[in-house]
């Protein structure tokens, strides 16, 4: 399973624009952790993740989110590669968004209104088959029916 999910604050303004018939957003979010080490002093380790936001999603991250608004991402870790003008080969690794939540405060979003997106993954589920399928039932197996004798 590939999941990824990350509470942070959007760490600068998405960037979108439009591929094909389709809209992206790019933006990053921090998330950070605090702990003691053993001499009691505060530490802080903060990791900064790259966000990639497809289609209804993009508009919406690109109009709602702002530089510092603490958010909910929920996605896929993906990995792509390129080639540069000199011939290297280079990788990125960033969490391909499918669900985003506004959290914080009213007072936090820059237009003074919590807005929560839940939309649905741009990818379709498949359609369920027509007719169900039998599972767990082995080719030899005689079906049971509930009229059967049971041996206890």
């Amino acid at each position: 399973m590939n999941k990824a999910m990350i509470i942070g604050r959007v760490g600068r303004e998405p960037e979108s624009k439009a591929v094909g018939d389709s809209t992206v957003c790019n933006f990053s979010v921090a998330t950070s952790r605090k702990w003691k080490d053993q001499s009691g002093q505060q530490q802080e380790k903060t990791e900064w993740h790259r966000i990639v936001a497809w289609d209804k999603l993009a508009e919406i991250c690109s109009r709602y989110l702002h530089k510092g608004k603490q958010i909910f991402i929920e996605g896929e870790i993906q990995t792509r590669s390129w080639e540069t003008d000199a011939g290297e080969t280079r990788y990125i690794t960033e969490i391909r968004a499918f669900q985003m939540e506004m959290l914080g405060s009213k007072s936090d979003s820059r237009q003074g209104q919590q807005v929560v997106v839940a939309p649905v993954p741009s990818t379709p589920f498949p359609e369920p088959p027509a007719k169900p399928e039998k599972l767990f039932e082995h080719p030899r197996q005689a079906p049971i029916h509930p009229d059967d004798d049971l041996p206890f």
